[in-house]
């Protein structure tokens, strides 16, 4: 029986795709092909950016006011159909329904952001700047925007792009990842059911083909991207070579600091939704934990017994605490860099390999896992594993602790666990991470403040949603203004204008 196979969504409309090629979508937690997807070629993307273009003027005019009641109307949808987005995102890549509706909730509070677009729109102004003149500024759309979004979060990472972009009157191109496209396709019917005009938002599931289209399409301005960072490097510096801004979020080695004054009870509670949520399929999981002092002993204890008790299975069965990871070839890479850490001398104490489920055995699974008496020279310290490995490495001083996270080149999210406010204060001030916990596991900002990290995390200046956000999808217009009088005369004057 052959399946399903979905339509892009090009100027308000399903749409068949010209390309021959074909992507299987596969639910990770049975391993069986569910429906397919086409693989957008540069003629579809053509097609999308035209629709996008050629609606353009119209919806930079239409008012901010009306563009915040039709986000509002679409932040309704997306709450009345969460629980559909919910089970379309765990079908298609295998997190337990529950996370997936926190997903889905954390989108639509950025939708929520963006509705107040009126406000977010104000500029600045100042009377008088000198005799009779006045200067103010405005923010104003960029044009044509796309994103290029992960396979992680079906739902949420595409909703810190396409609804503040929209919101400042851009129009927009989603490429979401082809391995889960089915919630961006339902999000653009249930944007158009709210009011927006064809055009504004479409969605082109893709391979590399349509994202170097896009790259390279002279009328697309700005590109926003979250993925790994040697994906996000190559989508700035190609996308940066064709004049576009760009913001490119990249991948992470997020630690945790672990103090001896800690409440490691709390503690362990909190690592373990981190480490092992969504399989560890999260930029902002916490994959690392830093041990101070005799921290190290009774912590990896109590990690240890919770990881055990963690019950795997399919996302839609409501006892599983965590579902399958992405793909087999994903499987098989993360039971690699376990693999290596036995080689390489740390210490298995829970070992996640060889994992089947009954009824399930063809799914693709990997257990909790997690290492004690990790070095940084091991490769499971160097890099970004990207699944339920948890590991931890022990120093003897806070120092120690600070110096290791700042020395790592990933800078994307970090927490601390302590009583003590003057370390927190002191972790705040001097730690070199775009965002920080203290007593918080997962720092993933609100919707109105921004999300993204330094260094080898973040490849453009302007991080995702909240006022960054804005600022990345408009550009800034600064007007000097004078009105003189009828009866006025000015002589000419050749010399560089001052005022005040």
């Amino acid at each position: 029986m052959s399946k399903q196979v979905l339509p892009l969504w090009i100027n308000g409309q399903r749409t068949e795709s010209t390309s021959l090629r074909r992507a299987d979508i596969i639910n990770p937690a049975s391993g069986e092909a569910i429906r397919q997807v086409p693989l957008a070629n540069r003629e579809d993307i053509e097609r999308a950016v035209a629709a996008a273009k050629a609606v353009f003027p119209l919806w930079r005019d239409t008012t901010p006011l009306r563009r915040g009641r039709i986000l509002n109307r679409f932040r309704e949808l997306l709450e009345a159909n969460r629980d559909e987005l919910a089970q379309l995102a765990s079908e298609e890549h295998g997190k337990t329904l529950a996370d997936a509706a926190g997903s889905v909730q954390r989108g639509i509070e950025v939708v929520e952001f963006a509705a107040g677009v009126p406000h977010l729109l104000k500029g600045e102004h100042s009377e008088n700047v000198g005799r009779g003149v006045d200067c103010y500024s405005m923010l104003q759309p960029v044009g044509v925007c796309a994103g290029i979004t992960p396979f992680n979060f079906p739902a949420m990472v595409p909703m810190w792009m396409f609804p503040i972009a929209i919101a400042c009157g851009n129009t927009f191109i989603l490429k979401p990842s082809e391995k889960v496209p089915s919630c961006s396709l339902r999000m653009a019917e249930l944007f158009k059911e709210a009011g927006l005009p064809d055009g504004v938002l479409n969605v082109v599931p893709g391979d590399k083909e349509a994202v170097d289209t896009l790259l390279a399409h002279p009328d697309v301005r700005a590109i926003s991207f979250v993925g790994s960072t040697p994906v996000a490097k190559y989508i700035y510096e190609t996308a940066a070579h064709y004049g576009k801004r760009v913001q490119a979020l990249g991948g992470a080695k997020n630690h945790a600091i672990v103090l001896p004054d800690a409440d490691f009870d709390f503690t362990a509670d909190a690592i373990m939704g981190a480490a092992y949520g969504s399989a560890g399929e999260r930029c902002m999981a916490i994959s690392t934990v830093v041990a101070v002092g005799e921290a190290g002993d009774a912590l990896v204890a109590k990690l240890k017994s919770k990881a055990e008790k963690l019950v795997v299975g399919p996302g839609h069965v409501a006892s599983s605490d965590m579902g399958p990871v992405i793909s087999a070839p994903h499987r098989d890479k993360i039971v690699g860099y376990i693999d290596s850490g036995v080689e390489q001398g740390a210490k298995l104490v829970v070992d996640g390999r060889g994992l089947k489920v009954a009824g399930y055995e063809n799914g693709y699974y990997v257990g909790p896992t997690l290492f004690d008496n990790v070095s940084t020279n091991m490769t499971i310290y160097k890099e970004e594993i990207f699944g339920p490995v948890l590991i931890v490495l022990r120093v003897n001083t806070y120092d120690e602790a600070i110096n290791m996270v700042n020395s790592n080149p990933y800078a994307n999210g970090t927490a601390l666990f302590t009583r003590s406010g003057g370390a927190a204060r002191r972790f705040q001030n001097e730690i070199e991470v775009g965002m920080v916990g203290i007593n918080v596991p997962i720092p993933v900002p609100m919707a109105f403040f921004s999300f993204g990290g330094w260094k080898s995390s973040l490849f453009g200046d302007l991080h995702m949603h909240g006022m960054e956000g804005v600022y990345f999808y408009t550009r800034t217009k600064v007007i000097t203004s004078r009105w003189p009088a009828s009866d006025e005369h000015v002589s000419p004057n050749l010399a560089m204008p001052t005022l005040g």
